[in-house]
């Protein structure tokens, strides 16, 4: 602990209760216990992490380096190395994929346990401004107290599935949605994906890689609506192609009109943009099509507080929630983008905020990745978010076709995207598609959060041959002094 905080753990023995245990509640709890706070976590789930650890990006990504690895392999045949065909053990990558899971929780345990974090397992409700009721968890062990006072809440509740009308997971055991996909019940013949965003993609590729024949439908004109068409671009063309990791099918401006079940799964009734429907048959079918705030039975009535049509809970720039000056609200619960990270930093905002140090959630850049094959990846102001602030901005591409190290790799399906605000040659957004897109955003989000310009990423150094020159070459593009 630093002397800072070793000053303030003497001047509070304040208590701070923070709801919700997943990638904003528990860094809010840990850094609060590290500050010398009070602190007590509640979350009705038996470990820490959340959706996101127990059910969400650690199990999903998981899934994801499997399903590379086999669409590498697959891969390889076309430069020479030719591999069996993989064999599935289902059971034993669901045994891996628990295994991650329950390594992590386990060093979330461990850390919840050296700062002396006391934790609650149960639903959380507010009472009053000051009181919190408990519901506990049916496999809740030990006694669990019926209220809890606080001097400062923190909201950290996340966001659950959103679901639509018959075809709800719990009528129909065809259908899955993302938990129900990710726990791996089996492997289907033929999988139908309904919502083109990023977990009916990534889940899409996984099941594709292990065998399924997946057909995608969206609503509207293009997968992962309200992307960069041009970064979504090599992702669609992979998925229609016929090669590693392509769907069987993918449908745009369709949509589920209805389903009735058969013998083997559902019989799905799809209608297009015409109108005109057709059906088809499918083992199993996963709904996909967004998640939405946990903001209901929270007992916002009791501290005056309603979230926005959507769901979402006001909060200031420093995250106090409906205007108390002791209570606050992270993560999904309080907002877009929906993304882990994002959580993790507004619970650093949040807790100190209650140490009273200057803080606030002002981000340039909110990095956004993807993690499909290949993966799209993005930060600060993309090119219509830019024009409709009214900044002006041009752009520059640089194709990985003319990376060599993209070349080299048989990789050449990727582009990286530079958005400057044309008189200041500030970099405002990157966005980058391709293989790796996710590691090499880092560099992105930090030369915008920095305010770089332009020059600074074409003359810094970077190592060749490697796909981060690329953030460099669309630097040199936008100059014009590209040396190819």
């Amino acid at each position: 602990m630093s002397s800072d905080s070793s000053s303030s753990s003497q001047q509070n023995g304040s208590r701070v209760a923070v709801i919700g245990a997943g990638p904003g509640g528990y860094p809010a709890a840990f850094l609060a216990a590290d500050y010398g706070f009070d602190v007590t976590l509640i979350d009705p789930r038996p470990e820490l992490g959340g959706v996101c650890l127990q059910e969400g990006c650690i199990p999903s990504k998981t899934l994801l380096h499997q399903a590379r690895l086999i669409n590498e392999a697959r891969a390889a045949e076309a430069c020479g190395v030719r591999f069996t065909e993989p064999k599935i053990d289902i059971d034993q990558l669901r045994e891996h994929t628990r295994l991650v899971i329950e390594r992590l929780s386990g060093g979330l345990a461990s850390g919840r346990k050296r700062r002396k974090v006391k934790r609650i397992q149960g639903r959380a409700r507010f009472s009053d401004a000051r009181t919190l009721s408990i519901e506990p968890s049916e496999s809740a062990g030990g006694e669990v107290p019926e209220e809890l006072e606080f001097d400062h809440a923190i909201l950290a509740t996340g966001s659950s599935a959103v679901t639509l009308p018959g075809m709800d997971p719990e009528e129909h055991s065809a259908v899955w949605d993302a938990a129900d996909a990710l726990a791996l019940p089996e492997i289907p013949r033929t999988l139908l994906v309904v919502g083109g965003g990023y977990i009916g993609l990534e889940m899409g590729t996984v099941y594709a890689a292990l065998g399924a024949r997946v057909t995608v439908v969206e609503m509207t004109g293009s997968l992962l609506p309200g992307i960069d068409p041009e970064l979504v671009k090599p992702l669609r063309e992979r998925l229609e192609g016929d090669g590693p990791g392509a769907f069987e099918e993918v449908l745009l401006r369709t949509r589920v009109e209805g389903m009735e079940p058969y013998a083997h799964g559902l019989e799905v009734s799809l209608a297009d943009a015409d109108g005109e429907t057709r059906s088809r048959r499918f083992e199993k079918v996963m709904i996909a099509v967004g998640r939405r705030p946990n903001s209901d039975d929270l007992g916002l009535e009791k501290i005056d507080v309603e979230p926005d049509e959507d769901g979402f809970l006001p909060v200031d720039e420093q995250r106090r929630l409906g205007g108390h000056e002791h209570l606050f609200a992270i993560g999904d619960v309080a907002g877009e983008p929906m993304l882990a990270h994002r959580a993790t930093h507004e619970a650093r905002v949040a807790v100190e905020a209650i140490a009273g140090k200057p803080t606030a959630f002002d981000p340039a850049a909110v990095p956004a990745v993807v993690f499909t094959d290949p993966e799209i990846a993005w930060a600060g102001l993309m090119e219509d978010d830019a024009r409709e602030r009214g900044i002006e901005v041009s752009t520059a591409i640089f194709p990985w076709k003319a990376s060599g190290r993209a070349v080299a790799n048989d990789r050449v399906d990727g582009l990286t995207k530079l958005i400057v605000e044309s008189p200041t040659e500030r970099v405002m957004g990157i966005g980058i598609a391709g293989a790796g897109a996710g590691e090499l955003i880092g560099e992105a989000a930090l030369a915008i959060e920095m305010g770089a310009l332009a020059k600074d990423l074409a003359r810094t150094i970077h190592a060749h041959p490697t796909l981060s020159e690329t953030l460099m070459q669309a630097a040199d593009s936008w100059y014009g002094t590209l040396v190819e």
